[in-house]
């Protein structure tokens, strides 16, 4: 009877576990081998595979459009790290007890909640050249109004400056909700020791907030890397592709050219990235948290 409850024991995480891995494996892990073997063979779509090895990768590393939409990328996720810490001093900011602060927590969180096309209309107003409020904004001050949208030179940060809008309220979130789970004995124990402002952040709060951070980070990584709909919305990879990212690249050689075979190139090498990126910060938390 023994053997028979502990052979139970044994099994019944394999069982509860198996609905979810075989889902995963069928959701998840099958398009991403399946993605990385089309990236082998040159397809429309429709017609017969043409094995063609690593051509499509030779030819991507020689394509310009790659190379422009690959730093693109960078710079989404350059500045996209800057949501984190905003987030931060935003939920240290909202998590004080004031007439009025749920509201005010409602309207930094909107953001998140309404949808990338909704925000990327509301931004492509926002720059518009005749009557944005960005341009009238900037005419105070003496300046010139900016074709943001029209600008291969600024028409990539202005995109990132409307995904960081509510990128920045999700980081809020997470935050938020670290704080609301704070140890309050190691608080009471760190201001009876005299721990207060900067010091009482860095070495109690902080601390304690590491699990929020991981996701904010993670989540910020695959929002930047994946980056799709603003492009699409506001600018559709213009002018002359100078806004394109890897996700609306992959997708217009995909989906317009019908070379899927290629779109399945660049969607390994995205992938490989995400995963290098987030791979290497989870290398450098479990290194900081053994020391």
């Amino acid at each position: 009877m023994q053997k028979l409850h502990r052979k139970q024991q044994q099994w019944m995480p394999i069982a509860f576990l198996a609905p979810a891995v075989i889902l995963f494996s069928v959701y998840v892990i099958f398009p991403i081998v399946q993605s990385v073997w089309l990236s082998f063979y040159q397809w429309d779509g429709l017609g017969e595979k043409t094995f063609v090895g690593f051509g499509n990768y030779i030819e991507l590393f020689q394509d310009g459009q790659f190379w422009t939409a690959f730093v693109n990328n960078i710079y989404w996720l350059i500045f996209f790290m800057l949501a984190p810490p905003i987030g931060l001093l935003l939920a240290l900011f909202l998590n004080q007890k004031m007439m009025g602060i749920r509201f005010v927590k409602a309207m930094f969180f909107f953001p998140f909640v309404i949808s990338q096309v909704v925000v990327g209309l509301v931004f492509s107003w926002f720059y518009d050249p005749s009557f944005g409020l960005f341009n009238k904004f900037i005419e105070l001050f003496g300046f010139q109004p900016i074709a943001v949208l029209s600008d291969p030179n600024v028409v990539t940060f202005g995109i990132i400056a409307a995904g960081l809008w509510p990128q920045i309220a999700y980081c809020m979130i997470l935050y938020l909700t670290g704080l609301n789970n704070l140890n309050p004995d190691q608080i009471e124990a760190a201001r009876l020791d005299g721990a207060y402002g900067w010091k009482m952040l860095r070495h109690v709060i902080l601390p304690q907030l590491k699990p929020a951070t991981f996701i904010a980070i993670v989540v910020t990584v695959i929002g930047a890397l994946r980056s799709f709909d603003l492009v699409a919305t506001m600018t559709s990879g213009g002018p002359f592709g100078s806004s394109s990212v890897l996700a609306y690249f992959m997708y217009e050689q995909s989906i317009f050219n019908y070379r899927v075979g290629y779109g399945a190139a660049i969607a390994t090498v995205l992938f490989l990235m995400m995963d290098i990126y987030i791979a290497y910060f989870l290398w450098r938390m479990l290194k900081s948290e053994k020391a």
